[in-house]
């Protein structure tokens, strides 16, 4: 018997001595697609249609080859269909429900594709009918919600929750896809809320559920009254916002252990090899090549989570009972299969067998740990723009974690020590360090290391300003919380310090072609408010009296600097150029470095000259810092321990809307509903009565 082949809804014979004949279902669509209605002649015609395996690449094809003029002719067809789709989802038979799930999303991506280039007619009249579109919705939105909170099939669950990303995602901009009023309308948060609660479900459909919620939120967040944002800001319940936690914590994970293994691999390969030989004259390239895909969209969740919910800041300190325990996975073989990382989940397996993979030397860890590796990584090379716009979410999620007051206190609690082991970019001048000799310290420290790392590997030409003014930001924060608890960090301020005095040598270095793009003095001026914070108020935060000692001493060593940024600053507020006011805002903070420098100066000359020494050791200047304390006179500054609140609104709107639109894109490119195979279902579904 000659081979059956079956291409495009053909059936053919591969002897090609027949005419090649069409599936059913095909032909089915083929009658939807004229202009009479085809239950006429075929009174059973629905109820067969779903029992048939959806051909999506057929259906979705001849919408799209449609015009809008031909497509309007058929319009009662498709209103029809539609509406039998969502009165199959009420169907005893899970096959019925699964084909009618997958017609809709057909359909609705099909549509929309037609209307990007003929705005000729309206989606939501051509798929339902404006008189029956609040009905039909309704009822969708209701059988997806039962489906979705039911204990049925794993695998209708993950095709509901595909559906309804296929909805959110259809147009790039979501808060221009109309039929999201009636998402609005007929709320699914609460089945979305169980899904995270619920351990199997959680495991099964956490990523999606998690992305999901994260897109419906930013629905016309900034013109009308969004439901979904108003419900997640007033969750309360432990296991829903620790399963949310975990879902992100995995998916960060996840993206975390593939970068390690790159790293790994590019470490033991022959590329690594020759660049040693080399003198690691090509390490920048080496490094570039460790890449993986960025995940915005588990990212923009964390941030709403972080945002949005103040209880939610518990769950970033919180150690799971899940993590480390190796289980066999429950359910049957995944609904899903594993795709790129990009806004797409981690592997099922991943999820089932280890809730959370920990570092070795690490004992316990938890989500805060897992976000702060997570953007060592991204934060490493802002030139590629999805990395940008990671590198730029991850500081505005720690840009809120480090306003609020439970956050800094757990950030700072000596009882709660972790050995945090950042990813550092391969530098030619500095040794990578050994992981095992990592300190335990509390989470603030890796939080300043994670700034302090940021700050000396991005001095470049294309100089990334916003996100060194947010990086500034943060450890202002963290300061001026630890001025006003009087805690004293037990951390090496030095190298801070160091980091911000080579960032003023870079901005004045690079004056002329900084200045060309960007208001260099706003970074200068919170840098000089940095050590006047310490100046200031160090001895109330600073953990010793040397500390504080050290701090004039590293002020002194490097009083070229910021005498050079005194002479540069003072020229350009002489002259009566755009940059006249920014600048003089920067000469007068700089008042009490200059009168440190001019005080303690003179006498470590004096000094070295009445002891015959041509260069003092470190101790030395010590003493003559230590001995002349009470002649120094320092003017009071005002506000430098005041900051503005994050707000998201008025600042940031641009940047969210373009990220969503990213997200959402990514979301649609990668959604899959070939995923189940008819004969997975019939396994799963094994009675069919």
């Amino acid at each position: 018997m000659a081979q059956v082949e079956k291409r495009g809804g053909l059936l053919r014979k591969s002897s090609a001595s027949k005419k090649p004949l069409k599936e059913k279902v095909v032909l089915m669509y083929d009658e939807i697609f004229m202009t009479e209605d085809p239950s006429k002649c075929s009174p059973r015609f629905w109820e067969e249609l779903f029992l048939m395996k959806v051909n999506l690449d057929y259906l979705e094809g001849k919408l799209e080859s449609l015009d809008g003029e031909e497509l309007m002719k058929i319009k009662d067809n498709i209103n029809c269909l539609f509406q039998h789709c969502i009165q199959a989802l009420g169907e005893e038979h899970p096959i019925r429900v699964v084909n009618a799930l997958q017609t809709l999303c057909a359909l609705i991506r099909g549509v929309h594709q037609k209307n990007k280039s003929t705005s000729g007619f309206d989606i939501i009249n051509m798929l339902m009918g404006f008189d029956k579109a609040e009905l039909c919705m309704k009822n969708l939105m209701e059988s997806l919600d039962s489906l979705l909170c039911a204990e049925g099939s794993e695998s209708l669950k993950s095709l509901c929750l595909k559906l309804l990303l296929c909805l959110v995602t259809v147009t790039d901009n979501i808060s221009q896809n109309t039929i999201l009023e009636y998402v609005m309308i007929n709320s699914i948060f609460e089945a979305i809320l169980q899904i995270l609660s619920h351990p199997p479900s959680r495991r099964e459909h956490g990523y999606d559920a998690v992305v999901l919620l994260a897109l419906l939120v930013n629905y016309r967040k900034y013109e009308s009254v969004n439901p979904y944002i108003v419900k997640l800001s007033i969750v309360d319940d432990e296991a829903t916002l620790n399963g949310m936690g975990l879902v992100i914590a995995q998916a960060l994970s996840e993206y975390n252990r593939q970068y390690k293994d790159k790293e790994e691999e590019h470490q033991s390969g022959f590329f690594s090899a020759l660049t040693n030989m080399v003198g690691n004259m090509f390490i920048a390239d080496a490094h570039e090549k460790i890449s993986v895909q960025t995940n915005e969209a588990i990212l923009l969740a964390l941030y709403e989570a972080v945002h949005l919910n103040r209880n939610f800041i518990t769950v970033l300190a919180q150690s799971h009972p899940e993590i480390g325990l190796v289980t066999t996975p429950v359910s049957p073989a995944p609904t899903t299969p594993a795709t790129p990382l990009g806004t797409t989940p981690p592997s099922s397996d991943v999820i089932s067998s280890v809730e959370l993979p920990l570092d070795a030397d690490v004992q316990t860890s938890n989500l805060l740990i897992t976000f702060l590796k997570y953007s060592s990584i991204v934060m490493q090379d802002t030139k590629d723009e999805h990395r940008l716009h990671s590198g730029k979410l991850c500081l505005i999620i720690l840009t809120c974690i480090a306003e609020d007051q439970y956050a800094n206190a757990f950030l700072h609690d000596d009882n709660m020590n972790f050995r945090v082991n950042l990813h550092k970019m391969p530098m030619r001048h500095r040794k990578k360090a050994a992981d095992k000799n990592l300190p335990c310290r509390p989470l603030v420290c890796a939080v300043l290391d994670l700034m302090v790392e940021f700050i000396v590997t991005h001095m470049m030409k294309e100089f990334p300003m916003d996100l060194y003014v947010r990086c500034i930001q943060v450890v202002h924060k963290l300061l001026c919380y630890q001025k006003k608890c009087r805690v004293r960090l037990h951390y090496t301020w030095r190298e801070l310090w160091s980091a911000l005095i080579n960032l003023l040598k870079f901005l004045m270095s690079n004056e002329t072609v900084l200045l060309a793009k960007h208001n260099i003095f706003t970074l200068a001026l919170m840098i000089v408010n940095l050590f006047n914070m310490f100046i200031t108020y160090g001895d109330t935060f600073l953990p010793t009296p040397s500390s504080y000692d050290e701090l004039y001493y590293e002020i002194i060593r490097m009083h070229q600097s910021f005498d050079n940024l005194y002479s540069m600053v003072l020229r350009l507020s002489t002259n009566a150029g755009q940059w006249k006011e920014a600048a003089s805002k920067v000469t007068h903070a700089l008042v009490n470095i200059r009168a440190i420098i001019n005080h303690f100066n003179p006498k470590i000359e004096s000094y070295a000259a009445v002891n015959h020494i041509s260069q003092l050791s470190e101790e030395q200047v010590l003493e003559v810092v230590r001995a002349n304390y009470d002649t120094l006179t320092l003017k009071l500054q005002d506000g430098l321990d005041q900051y503005e609140r994050y707000s998201e609104q008025h600042k940031e709107a641009a940047f969210f809307k373009e990220l969503v639109r990213s997200i959402s894109t990514n979301v649609r490119r990668n959604l899959a509903f070939h995923t189940l195979s008819q004969e997975v279902l019939l396994k799963e579904f094994s009675t069919i009565s």
